[in-house]
């Protein structure tokens, strides 16, 4: 996306100079920032501290749009793979982007909104379900298949796009 640009005298000349739209650090220092093609700063122009709360992690599989996902040690090194209520798999996160196996994942904690799912019904609750996807309805702890198996309650939907996390923890049943 082209940024907007300014007119400057630059060396007793007339020059046009354009917005900044990422950051490399000091080099970058002075520069005027311009918003990205969502209309926000990018990350890179934040300070340490300031932005998106997440954490970038190699996916063990391929991992789709809005996701959930499970972090674990494979051989000593931190991966995600997809979280899956049927084999103790808690959600503790989740994806925005499509990620390949062994590429970095950008995973969102739990407690913010996921808006990377759909189909969902307006003010109605979700559960973890299989392959990092959502249920509608809570696993019946009565009920003997559902032995060992996860039920974590994993927000409610403010939009067919948009479901609100919370971390409420989780049982295995």
């Amino acid at each position: 996306m082209a940024t907007q640009g300014f007119m400057a005298l630059v060396g007793g000349k007339e020059k046009q100079i354009f917005g900044a739209a990422t950051s490399s650090g000091a080099a970058d220092a002075g520069k005027i920032p311009a918003l990205d093609s969502s209309g926000k700063l990018d990350q890179s122009m934040m300070p340490a501290g300031i932005g998106a709360n997440t954490k970038v992690v190699p996916a063990f599989e391929a991992i789709g749009v809005g996701k959930f996902v499970n972090f674990f040690s494979d051989a000593g090194t931190l991966k995600v793979r997809l979280a899956d209520n049927s084999n103790n798999r808690p959600a503790e996160g989740f994806v925005l982007a499509a990620v390949a196996s062994a590429a970095n994942a950008t995973v969102y904690p739990l407690d913010v909104a996921n808006t990377g799912v759909s189909g969902l019904t307006l003010a109605s609750e979700y559960w973890l379900g299989t392959a990092g996807g959502v249920i509608d309805t809570p696993l019946d702890s009565t009920d003997p298949a559902n032995v060992n198996k996860v039920n974590q309650l994993l927000g409610k939907a403010t939009s067919a796009t948009e479901l609100r996390t919370d971390d409420y923890g989780y049982q295995i049943l």
